[in-house]
Formats: C-alpha cells, sequence, structure tokens
C-alpha cells in the first residue's frame, strides 16, 4: 500500500474507535408512571382537592347570595316596589358583585395553580434526581421522558426503559 493510503486508513480506524469509545448511551423514563407511584403525589392530590373545595364552597355563596339579591330586585320590579332611580343603583351595584365573583373564580384557579406547585415542586425534583443518579449509574448519556402526552419518543427499545430503576430509586413499587 502506497503511504497515504495507509495514513488515510490509520485516520479513518481511529477516527472510527474514537467514535465508538464515546458511544452515547440513550434511555426513557415514564415520568407519569412513576409520579402514579409515589405516595406524595397522592397526598398532594388529595390536599389540592381539599383546597379546591373549599374555595369552591365560598365561591358557591357568592352566588347563592348574589341570585338571591338579583331575584328580589326582580321581584321589587315586577311590584314596583322601587324608583327607577333605586333600581339603577341595585342593578350597578350587582353588576359590581358580579365582577367580584368573576374575579373571585379566576384568584380561585390562580391559587390552586400556585399550590399545585408548591407542592409537586419538591416531588418533581425528588424524581428529577432519582432520574439523574439512575442515568449517571448506568453511563446514559440522554434520559427521554416517554409519558404519553408529555413527551416526543416516537419508538425506543423497552432495554432502554429506566423507569422501574427510578421507581426502585425511590422505593416506589
Amino acid at each position: 500500500m502506497k503511504p497515504t493510503v495507509k495514513l488515510v486508513m490509520a485516520v479513518l480506524f481511529g477516527s472510527l474507535m474514537s467514535l465508538s469509545a464515546t458511544a452515547q448511551k440513550f434511555g426513557y423514563v415514564d415520568s407519569g408512571m412513576i409520579l402514579e407511584g409515589l405516595p406524595q403525589v397522592k397526598e398532594a392530590e388529595s390536599n389540592l382537592e381539599a383546597l379546591g373545595k373549599q374555595l369552591q364552597a365560598k365561591g358557591q355563596k357568592m352566588m347563592e347570595d348574589f341570585q338571591i339579591k338579583y331575584q328580589d330586585l326582580e321581584k321589587r320590579v315586577r311590584e314596583g316596589d322601587i324608583t327607577p332611580k333605586e333600581q339603577e343603583t341595585q342593578v350597578a351595584a350587582l353588576k359590581e358583585e358580579e365582577g367580584k365573583i368573576m374575579q373571585y373564580e379566576q384568584e380561585m384557579q390562580a391559587q390552586l395553580a400556585a399550590k399545585r406547585d408548591e407542592l409537586l415542586a419538591p416531588i418533581l425534583e425528588q424524581v428529577r434526581t432519582a432520574i439523574q443518579t439512575v442515568a449517571k449509574e448506568g453511563g446514559y448519556s440522554y434520559v427521554f421522558d416517554g409519558s404519553p402526552g408529555v413527551g416526543v419518543l416516537l419508538y425506543a427499545d423497552e432495554t432502554t426503559n429506566l423507569t422501574d430503576m427510578v421507581k426502585k430509586k425511590l422505593g416506589v413499587q
């Protein structure tokens, strides 16, 4: 062989060897399945449900009070027990109250979302740490989330599924 062909082959061989030495290992988890098994998630969901019921009860009470006032106004208007000026004032007050109810509903949703974030943040951090530990222990370069509706994993060899290892790391059956 010519020296240049030998040199090219040596470079190619060296390149192939370095590529195989730095081959990257990929894995995936089903984070939904992991979270389902954690008792902390069930407790957080229970707390959120209780808070939601409490906030809804307050909103329901506001709505009932509003409906009573509205029906009372309608009755007074039908019976002619109210002057047009009084009616105008009461309608304005009812519109203001209706605005407060709508604002409360928005605040309720924001409060529930903030509480959800507050309760789930430490749990998600714990899961993330467990995934990182499993990945490092297994020599994985990348770990994807293959949860239905969350991940963009189109295909994965089941042997690269790290979900059970992460669940074991978290002490979940």
